[in-house]
């Protein structure tokens, strides 16, 4: 909805989504403070809303979704680069338990 674009930002930012119903203007809002803001603006969106002259609407009306977003953590990607080494280097390790964890290191940059 276009006239969404024309509300000031602070305003803006909480609306979902807008739509007409029985000649009024309905905006979904996105979080009770923002309600809060539509209420004292109100006679800012009406001025707004003739100026704009949209058809048919005479009345603007707000409300809260009760619908909680569920935001998919971004998954990042595992950082790609090519291994530069071969896996050859001696194992001078005297502990047995570190001389296997090199051997691991060793296979790890060989598959690679």
């Amino acid at each position: 909805m276009k006239f969404i674009d024309v509300l000031p930002l602070k305003l803006k930012k909480g609306v979902k989504f807008g739509y007409v119903k029985n000649q009024t203007l309905y905006f979904v809002l996105t979080h009770p403070v923002y309600k809060m803001e539509f209420e004292y603006n109100k006679a800012d969106i009406k001025s707004l809303l003739k100026k704009f002259k949209i058809a048919n609407v005479e009345d603007i009306g707000f409300f809260v979704t009760n619908v909680i977003e569920k935001k998919e953590p971004e998954k990042q990607p595992d950082p790609l680069y090519i291994e530069r080494s071969y896996g050859i280097f001696q194992n001078n390790a005297k502990d047995e338990k570190l001389f296997k964890k090199f051997e691991k290191i060793r296979e790890i940059i060989k598959t690679s």
